[in-house]
């Protein structure tokens, strides 16, 4: 194993690593001594090492005191793999809606107090947003992040953003974080949220949390157009941005 800067180096973790990939590639096969053996690593730390993954759920030790990997790696499985795999699937399936409605349709996810896009599938339509993978932007601002925010609670997000300074993009862009909160109430009875010329003038959004296979949210869609198309396209852009979120939420 090579080690990239000594200083840094944190021993007991190597010696973890090396027992979690000898129970891996040998499920249920090895029991302590047989672990010490092909380690080099002595008893009394592997006796320690193992109560202490056993204890986390890194491994489970079973009835002939063998040891398998444990549940944590189902779990952190799932969101490695979700996260790779959440971008292709949008890719894959946001086109669709895309075309059905005639408008751009991004994806999103809440770091701390901003949402980072991930992903775009642009309509063939006369305007081109500006937000592009990469970016970031305060997600008391959009639609996407107030979806994602609204699985908070009202403490939690009073919390998140009790140091925050709001950012008033528009007249319309939500001024502290009691005024977020009044917001987030409603997008939970309705299952989605709405921003109307809060980031940008003359610009609305209708998005949907994307849930994990725990049901936590994941990420957000949204679809985003002029305000001129909105008034007509809003009961169907709600209904298809659903429908996406579902979708996706699926396939997690």
């Amino acid at each position: 194993m090579e080690r990239s800067n000594q200083k840094y180096w944190v021993p007991a973790l190597e010696r973890a690593h090396e027992v979690l990939h000898c129970i891996a590639a040998r499920p249920s096969k090895l029991r302590m001594m047989d672990l010490v053996s092909e380690t080099g690593i002595n008893k009394s730390t592997m006796f320690s090492l193992l109560q202490t993954l056993e204890a986390l759920h890194w491994v489970n030790r079973e009835k002939g005191e063998t040891y398998a990997l444990g549940p944590v790696f189902a779990t952190l499985g799932r969101a490695y793999f979700s996260g790779i795999d959440l971008v292709e699937q949008f890719n894959r399936l946001a086109a669709n809606a895309a075309e059905r409605i005639g408008e751009t349709v991004q994806l999103a996810r809440l770091e701390g107090t901003h949402i980072l896009y991930l992903a775009k599938k642009e309509a063939p339509a006369p305007v081109r947003l500006v937000s592009e993978p990469g970016m970031r932007i305060p997600a008391y601002a959009t639609a996407m992040g107030k979806a994602l925010l609204s699985h908070r609670t009202d403490d939690e997000v009073r919390a998140l953003f009790g140091k925050a300074e709001f950012e008033r993009f528009t007249e319309k862009t939500a001024s502290n974080v009691e005024a977020l909160i009044g917001q987030l109430d409603r997008i939970r009875q309705l299952g989605y949220a709405v921003d109307e010329e809060e980031v940008v003038s003359g610009i609305a959004c209708v998005a949907a949390s994307v849930r994990d296979l725990n049901g936590a949210p994941a990420a957000a869609v949204s679809f985003t157009m002029p305000l001129s198309r909105w008034e007509a396209k809003k009961p169907e852009a709600q209904t298809e941005i659903l429908r996406l979120a579902k979708l996706l939420s699926s396939e997690q």
